[in-house]
């Protein structure tokens, strides 16, 4: 292969990574909702109760079977709150809810995004991309709905420092 085919498909590429010529269109980020955020569940909430058929235990397997023990659960930490109302959460659990509302969005990536919590009273956030994890389209897209999700959540939730 020549160094001309060469160079020429290694421009091509960083010229659709860095999308070319092109500026990126502006789209109006999609309305929020008005309702307090919610905490992304990791499916640690999401366990069901055992089904009947399940613990039934035949008379005779009674012998056989072990005791079952319950484990004891763990009880949630008492959420804190400022005397506006506001939820004092660590610089963690905003990023949580930060990302659990931009996952709403659609086409956002599964994978390969951050968030980082900064600041103090006003706390601001910062979206940044692994390579490959979307297109240079959807990040601008989701960079722009940043600033109103962030704003969103400043009306519940406080930085704890």
């Amino acid at each position: 292969m020549s160094d001309d085919v060469k160079d020429a498909g290694l421009v091509a590429m960083i010229s659709s990574i860095l999308g070319g010529n092109k500026r990126a269109d502006p789209v109006a980020p999609p309305p929020l909702t008005e309702g307090p955020p919610t905490v992304p569940s990791n499916g640690a909430e999401a366990v069901s109760a055992p089904s009947a058929e399940a613990t039934s235990i035949r008379h005779e397997d009674a012998s056989d079977a072990k005791p079952v023990t319950a484990e004891p659960v763990e009880q949630p930490a008492k959420i804190v709150t400022t005397r506006d109302g506001k939820q004092l959460l660590p610089a963690e659990a905003i990023a949580d809810l930060v990302l659990g509302e931009l996952r709403k969005l659609e086409d956002f990536p599964a994978t390969g995004v951050s968030v980082t919590v900064y600041g103090y009273r006003h706390w601001n956030a910062m979206i940044t991309f692994a390579p490959f994890s979307t297109n240079f389209q959807n990040a601008t897209r989701f960079r722009q709905a940043l600033p109103d999700i962030v704003f969103k959540l400043r009306r519940f939730a406080e930085l704890e420092i």
